[in-house]
């Protein structure tokens, strides 16, 4: 006995179609497109927020050796009362104050107390400090790293963010494929059902349509998990902290798009030959290895610095200086004017371990930078590899949703004919919903690969964002 074909191909018509269709989504947003995915990142992501703040602290950082350079200038203010003879006798001559008989030995040995309301206007100019002007550059030269390090992380989340959301719509669709295969399995299971009633049927035929029914039901359960959490991560890497979750374009980006993407960027790689330096094919250079180049300067240069403390220092200062016995800023001003030379010629060996100390940071931050060359090659040519092999399972993964396709059509043929059993068909039916599935998969892995070659190659993943206008918008 055979049955009707009309549940088989109910069943696996919809499995077949080339463009995924989406799970049904709520209406009340537009559907996110890429750029604005990006976008939103760029602006809201947590860890672009986290460098963003963290490159603003270390420019403000840079600033703190500006004190050793600069001039500065200050205002002082203060009143004291004293018995001291030296300090009582003083006081008495800053406020021009002093008359015959304060030179009695008796007020010089014993005077009353005295008291004093001081005020000054300070300005003091460094004049010759090296370790202020190595530690200037070390400092920015450390901020440059960390702006680089930012812009990094800035690359890393876009990559990040093309993946999440080019596989929460491979996930969505997925989903929706095997809604329908579900609806049209069950739908067949009844009807295999009803012939077992009415004889048409053998009982093994409805238990392997149900089995089958009860296979595709469990990967929907699955599919319907993947495709929310593949959402939550998206909004996530985007920064978002409530719970609204993006809705989505219905289909992948038209493969045609993809393929002409991906030729622009195999080019590069054909252009770049075996990827073994660190700078794109446009000859930027990856921003964690120009991170890394800022910091060996940071260090080498904070190790000078080290190194110049035990140099003489000159610096030069100026004075107003008002001295009353009732009133601030009172009385007549008196003026100093000095130039100062320190030379700190033994500090406990304290200047030579902070240069021992810093020549070992400048050492490890040469290592640092070899280590992100290194890295820098190894990913470098790990992506174009990847984005080759993609294209080439992208191709057999097409030839073979077309292959199965054409096996299914000449099983239902010798199943009308009954040359084939019901097993057969229903195994065919997988075949070709399972290739089906592997194709988007395939496709999906392409536009991985592209955004992994854009990142290693020191390009902008956001580039990507040209697939916009080949997906299918949501309805």
């Amino acid at each position: 006995m055979r049955t009707s074909s009309h549940f088989l191909q109910a069943l696996v018509m919809v499995a077949l179609v080339a463009a995924f269709p989406a799970l049904p989504m709520r209406a009340q947003s537009a559907p996110l497109s890429l750029g604005d995915a990006i976008r939103e990142a760029d602006q809201h992501a947590f860890g672009n927020r986290i460098a963003a703040a963290t490159t603003a602290g270390d420019r403000a950082r840079a600033r703190l050796p500006l004190k050793g350079i600069l001039p500065s200038a200050r205002i002082e203010a203060g009143v004291v009362r004293t018995t001291d003879p030296i300090g009582a006798f003083g006081t008495t001559l800053r406020q021009r104050l002093v008359t015959p008989a304060a030179f009695e030995p008796a007020k010089l040995n014993y005077p009353s107390a005295v008291t004093n309301a001081q005020g000054g206007l300070v300005l003091e100019v460094p004049l010759m400090n090296g370790d202020a002007w190595l530690g200037l550059r070390a400092a920015r030269a450390a901020a440059d790293a960390g702006e680089a390090a930012g812009e990094w992380a800035s690359v890393s989340t876009r990559t990040d963010v093309v993946r999440a959301y080019y596989g929460a719509i491979l996930a969505n669709a997925k989903a929706g494929v095997l809604a329908q295969a579900q609806q049209a399995a069950d739908a067949g299971a009844r009807q295999v059902r009803a012939m077992v009633a009415q004889g048409l049927v053998t009982k093994a035929d409805a238990l392997q349509a149900s089995v089958r029914a009860s296979d595709v039901a469990a990967q929907l359960l699955s599919a319907h998990s993947d495709a929310l959490t593949a959402r939550q991560q998206l909004a996530m890497l985007m920064g978002r902290t409530t719970a609204e979750l993006p809705t989505l374009p219905d289909t992948l980006p038209e493969e045609a798009a993809v393929l002409a993407l991906a030729t622009h960027d195999t080019a590069a790689v054909s252009a770049s030959g075996t990827a073994s330096g660190t700078a794109s094919s446009t000859g930027e250079i990856r921003d964690d290895v120009r991170a890394a180049q800022a910091g060996v300067l940071a260090a080498t240069t904070d190790r000078r610095r080290a190194a110049s403390t035990m140099l003489p220092r000159v610096n030069g200062f100026a004075r107003y200086d008002w001295n009353d016995p009732r009133t601030l800023y009172g009385g007549q001003k008196n003026w100093t004017v000095g130039v100062m030379a320190s030379w700190s010629l033994f500090g406990g060996n304290a200047e030579l371990a902070e240069v021992a100390v810093t020549s070992a940071r400048a050492d490890a931050a040469r290592a640092g930078l070899d280590a992100a060359r290194a890295q820098s090659r190894l990913e470098r040519d790990d992506a174009a590899r990847r984005l080759t092999v993609s294209l080439q399972r992208l191709t057999l993964a097409r030839d073979a949703r077309e292959q199965s396709r054409e096996a299914y059509r000449l099983v239902q043929k010798r199943y009308d004919g009954g040359l084939a059993t019901i097993a057969e068909l229903l195994a065919a039916e997988s075949s070709a919903t399972g290739t089906a599935l592997a194709h988007a998969a395939a496709r999906y892995a392409v536009i991985d690969a592209i955004a992994t070659w854009r990142r290693a190659s020191g390009g902008d993943p956001a580039a990507l964002t040209a697939l916009d206008h080949s997906t299918t918008t949501a309805r």
